[in-house]
């Protein structure tokens, strides 16, 4: 039990180093059992943490009994527990629809969704800024293999910005981790805040530019403005199980700022108090117009989801602005929901596509899909969702960030803003599924059904929509008590370090 915290990141590592070697790196049925057996046993630890974290236990995990703040260090509470469920759950939902055929269009896709599976989940559990780094450049290597997989002139030409704008990101962030390795004499996240505080002169200065920059690496991860650009190129042009996957990608970088704006430059850090706050309010804004702006200008489905993420991005900045326990928990309450809806809405959006033919997923006239019902089903709930109307997840999440908005000025910016936005929602996926189901102009010359495999992952997603919201008091209990938590390492950075004794591998 006492290793739990690193298997998350071991067990992808290990599955997708075994599918490289004979006799698994032959077949690709054998890579398919092999990685379904690698993310079902990393679903039962992160299980197992889930319920731990619970329980109240923060697990702290010291490779080769290497003592913190100097050795490397995993963390596994309340808030690194949800986003590695969240992301084993997302996970099975991509990989089962792409074992439709999806995998046969490269050689190594399942060992490059396991090594991307390893990296987002390092991320999520390291506690010092320099490993979060690493672990941002493994799950960036996998998903420059995964953008390209396949082929193709708009793959590769999606590639080349995704890759440039993020090797920028990264040495930005390298940048960033000199400037306050300098000022504090170290990157472990919880020895950094109780540093933090005791900052002046020069030194707060130079940790003050360390800090934006982190903002800034950060923002461009989460697509937030004017670093969203590269976002509906690259996600409408990669096969679908892999922008299913791509779907956690951004919240990485939202959670990259809650816990290190939070815990780090949060109400405790002295003279850099709530470092990212006057930022964050016109970024979210503008963010969320410039999504909505976009979303009534998409040509295609797949790029009117992406800029549907965007407009999730701006909300969910939105609520991180107002940085309360309150908004903290409305925002993972809804992270959860556009995660989960923005899986299934990629998927849904390829279904349709193969079942259009070379019209594919643009919003103009053709003949009707053959399993134009189930698609339409599927199609009218996810659009629901995604856009905020009731009863579904996405409305409660958006009316648990707007209650969070007391003060005048959060209340016109939040309230405008989200609602202006879910409106603009309304009318482009309307119009997008009115021309997709409605504007026809025949019955289809052949018949060519789906797998069912596909529509079963399709709706494994989208039924996780209501669930959250039948079990909606327990998911905004959980996460009301990881803000809480957040919030209480952010006044007790410590709780972070203590030295549990025989953890080291």
């Amino acid at each position: 039990m006492q290793h739990l915290p690193i298997l998350p990141v071991l067990l992808p590592m290990l599955t997708a180093a075994l599918m490289l070697l004979p006799p698994f790196s032959t077949t690709l049925h054998r890579q398919k059992v092999v990685s379904f057996i690698g993310l079902g046993l990393t679903l039962l630890v992160a299980v197992q943490l889930i319920c731990n974290a619970n329980a109240g236990e923060i697990s702290i995990y010291q490779l080769g009994d290497w003592q913190a703040p100097f050795g490397i260090v995993l963390i596994a509470d309340r808030l690194s527990s949800l986003m590695i469920v969240l992301t084993m759950v997302l996970a099975f939902g991509a990989l089962l629809y792409g074992t439709a055929g999806d995998e046969r269009t490269g050689m190594f896709f399942y060992p490059l969704f396991m090594f991307q599976l390893m990296g987002i989940n390092g991320a999520f559990l390291t506690g010092d800024l320099f490993n979060l780094f690493v672990f941002f450049e493994v799950l960036l290597l996998a998903s420059y293999s995964l953008v390209v997989h396949g082929g193709g002139k708009q793959k590769t030409l999606a590639s080349v910005h995704y890759v440039t704008l993020n090797l920028v990101g990264s040495a930005l962030f390298l940048f960033a981790l000199g400037i306050l390795y300098g000022v504090l004499g170290t990157l472990n996240i919880a020895d950094m805040a109780v540093k933090i505080r005791l900052l002046s002169g020069a030194d707060k200065l130079l940790a003050e530019v360390g800090g934006m920059m982190l903002l800034l690496v950060f923002g461009l991860k989460s697509a937030m403005f004017p670093l969203h650009f590269w976002l509906a190129k690259t996600y409408s042009n990669v096969s679908a199980p892999v922008a299913a996957l791509f779907a956690i990608m951004t919240k990485v970088g939202i959670y990259s700022i809650l816990r290190v704006f939070t815990v780090m430059f949060g109400d405790n850090a002295g003279e850099l108090a709530n470092l990212a706050e006057p930022w964050l309010w016109p970024i979210a804004i503008l963010t969320l117009a410039m999504g909505a702006v976009s979303a009534l200008a998409s040509k295609t489905l797949r790029i009117l989801v992406s800029n549907l993420v965007i407009v999730s991005v701006g909300t969910l900045l939105c609520a991180l602005a107002i940085n309360t326990p309150e908004s903290a928990s409305a925002a993972l309450y809804y992270l959860i929901h556009s995660t989960l809806i923005t899986g299934a809405m990629y998927l849904l959006a390829d279904a349709i596509s193969e079942q259009r033919g070379k019209i594919s997923d643009r919003f103009a006239r053709s003949r009707r899909m053959c399993q134009s019902l189930p698609l339409g089903i599927a199609f009218a709930i996810a659009a629901v969702t995604m856009i905020g109307l009731p009863p579904f997840s996405g409305f409660l999440g958006k009316v648990m960030i707007l209650q969070t908005a007391v003060e005048p000025y959060e209340i016109a910016w939040t309230w405008s803003a989200i609602l202006i936005a879910s409106l603009i929602g309304v009318v482009a996926m309307s119009r997008g599924g009115s021309t997709l189901f409605w504007r026809l102009r025949g019955e289809p010359t052949t018949c060519e059904l789906l797998p069912k495999v596909k529509l079963v992952a399709v709706f494994f997603l989208l039924i996780l929509s209501p669930l959250l919201v039948i079990f909606g008091g327990y998911v905004t209990e959980y996460t009301m008590d990881t803000a809480l938590q957040i919030y209480q390492q952010a006044e007790n950075p410590q709780m972070l370090l203590p030295i549990p004794a025989g953890n080291g591998g």
